[in-house]
């Protein structure tokens, strides 16, 4: 798989991460999430920073047994106005973790895929910051623009999005994936069902995911084949779409993003040709818990 440049990563870390202390600061504490339900921006902060602080220790302990994985995590501060400072300095312990001699020693990786644990991590944590921020930005979005378009929202580099959805498709196909979720797992089983996803914005043939839904499992791949049912659209629409924070279409697939305006449309919509019941069906089956 093509990995993103690692120091392109760490950066986008910390810009995604400091875009959610803004979003949380416009939308204040009590404020719900549209895109997570269950949550308030409370919640949603405090998830960002104690991810970042809980990995960035797998990574500077070398962690290498899953049964050795932190049990504590740093507490939110109470008061809403350190937030940013907390969220600042947790973006930045986490990539600073991330240094080249961490990229290439011997971590446990989740996924269970050919890359390095501590490459999985970096990834890992990117998106929890990308598709955070984006549920952050959602939330001031819905206090100030109900049921308008959702263009001032924040755009994802497609290089970015475009490694974030290799990662969410490595997740879904994983050991980890099975064992953790395991009616999620036998829901996108199939007998040779195929979905592709087609990014518009992307270079060097790195926007086109290929998917085989098979009795043993799914399966991904890199590539531009045929397949049963295409979505196509820029890099981060299609990484929203399959993390469930935009609706597939116009009868809505994913959380409650449309309620709040939060549309393809104005983040560049995407087009589905075939089966668009099998991307549906994709999509109903493949949320986060926190979705």
């Amino acid at each position: 798989m093509t990995e993103l440049n690692p120091e392109r990563a760490r950066q986008a870390i910390v810009e995604h991460t400091g875009r959610l202390a803004d979003s949380a600061a416009a939308a204040g504490p009590d404020a719900a999430v549209p895109t997570a339900p269950e949550w308030t921006v409370t919640d949603l902060v405090a998830h960002v920073g104690q991810t970042q602080h809980w990995t960035a220790e797998i990574i500077e302990r070398r962690v290498t047994d899953p049964a050795d994985m932190p049990t504590e995590v740093p507490d939110l501060p109470g008061d809403p106005d350190k937030w940013p400072e907390w969220l600042a300095q947790s973006a930045v312990r986490v990539a600073s973790a991330f240094s080249d001699e961490a990229l290439d020693a011997e971590i446990f990786n989740a996924a269970g895929d050919d890359r390095s644990g501590a490459r999985f991590w970096l990834i890992n944590v990117l998106n929890e910051a990308v598709v955070h921020g984006f549920d952050g930005a959602g939330a001031a979005h819905a206090l100030t623009a109900h049921n308008q378009a959702a263009a001032d929202l924040p755009q994802i580099d497609a290089d970015v999005a475009a490694e974030l959805i290799s990662h969410h498709l490595g997740m879904l196909t994983s050991p980890t994936w099975a064992m953790l979720r395991p009616e999620s797992a036998q829901a996108i089983q199939g007998t040779g069902q195929t979905l592709r996803w087609l990014a518009t914005d992307t270079r060097d043939g790195n926007g086109a995911w290929f998917v085989e839904r098979r009795p043993d499992g799914a399966t991904w791949e890199r590539g531009n084949r045929p397949a049963d049912v295409t979505v196509t659209g820029p890099a981060g629409t299609l990484l929203l779409t399959l993390t469930r924070r935009v609706p597939l279409g116009a009868s809505g697939t994913g959380a409650s993003a449309g309620d709040v305006g939060l549309s393809g449309a104005g983040l560049g919509g995407v087009g589905v040709e075939g089966n668009a019941e099998l991307a549906r069906h994709w999509l109903d089956n493949t949320a986060h818990i926190a979705d």
